[in-house]
C-alpha cells in the first residue's frame, strides 16, 4: 500500500506522514455503482482516491437526489472529514462513478495529523476549498442556466471523469442526478443527438463533440 500512497501523495505528504498513513490504513476496491457512504451513516474513515472516481449526492426531502460534485484520484471528499472530525451523521451518498481503489484512513488519525504535519493541514483546507467552489459551481448551474445547459455541463463532467466518449447512463439515472424528469432529459438528449453532438444507444451514450 505504501506503493500506491507514495505514487499519488508522495508531492503532498512528508515521508513520516506516508509512513504513518502505510501503518494505520486500510486498502479497499469498489466497482462502479457501489455505495461508498450513505445518507444517515456515521463516517469511521476518510477515502483517498487512488484510481477511478467517486460521485457524491444529495437528497432532498422527498427523496429525489442531486449530483454535486465527482471526487478523482489524488482527491478526498471535504464532506467526509466533516463527519469524522464532528462525528456526525452523513449528509450526502458517495457512490463509485468508476471501478475505484482507495486507502481508508481512520477517523482517529484526521485531528491528530492536523496539529502534527503541516501537510495534512493544508490537504485538509484545499479540500474544502475545492470542494465548496465545486458546491458553488452546482449551485449556480441550478439557479442560472437552462437544463440543457446543465446537461451539457454534466455530459461534459463524466467525460473528463471518466475519459470515455461513452456515457454508461440511461436517461433515468441522468434525471435523477440532474433531479429532473426522465422526459426532460430524453427531450433534451434527442435534441444534441439531431444537433451532432451524441449519438444515443441502447442505455449509453456516445459523445461526439461537446
Amino acid at each position: 500500500m505504501l506503493a500506491e500512497l507514495q505514487e499519488k501523495y508522495a508531492h503532498l505528504f512528508e515521508d513520516e506522514l506516508l509512513e504513518e498513513m502505510n501503518q494505520v490504513a486500510t486498502f479497499k476496491e469498489i466497482k462502479a455503482g457501489d455505495k461508498l457512504i450513505d445518507f444517515g451513516a456515521y463516517v469511521r474513515s476518510m477515502p483517498l482516491i487512488v484510481s477511478g472516481a467517486i460521485k457524491v449526492l444529495r437528497e432532498d426531502e422527498n427523496g429525489d437526489e442531486l449530483l454535486l460534485y465527482f471526487i478523482e484520484a489524488g482527491e478526498t471528499c471535504a464532506m467526509t472529514m466533516t463527519c469524522c472530525l464532528g462525528n456526525t451523521k452523513s449528509e450526502v451518498r458517495a457512490i463509485a462513478e468508476l471501478d475505484s481503489k482507495l486507502i481508508m484512513l481512520p477517523v482517529q488519525k484526521m485531528e491528530e495529523w492536523m496539529g502534527k504535519y503541516k501537510s495534512w493541514r493544508n490537504f485538509v483546507l484545499n479540500s474544502y476549498q475545492a470542494r465548496m467552489t465545486e458546491l458553488l459551481n452546482t449551485i449556480d448551474k441550478i439557479a442560472f442556466l437552462k437544463m440543457d445547459e446543465r446537461l451539457l455541463n454534466y455530459l461534459e463532467e463524466k467525460v473528463k471523469v471518466s475519459k470515455d466518449k461513452f456515457i454508461n447512463s440511461t436517461h433515468q439515472e441522468i434525471a435523477y442526478e440532474l433531479n429532473t424528469s426522465r422526459v426532460v432529459i430524453s427531450r433534451l438528449l434527442k435534441r444534441l443527438e439531431n444537433d451532432g453532438l451524441i449519438e444515443l444507444q441502447r442505455n449509453r451514450i456516445k459523445v461526439l463533440a461537446l
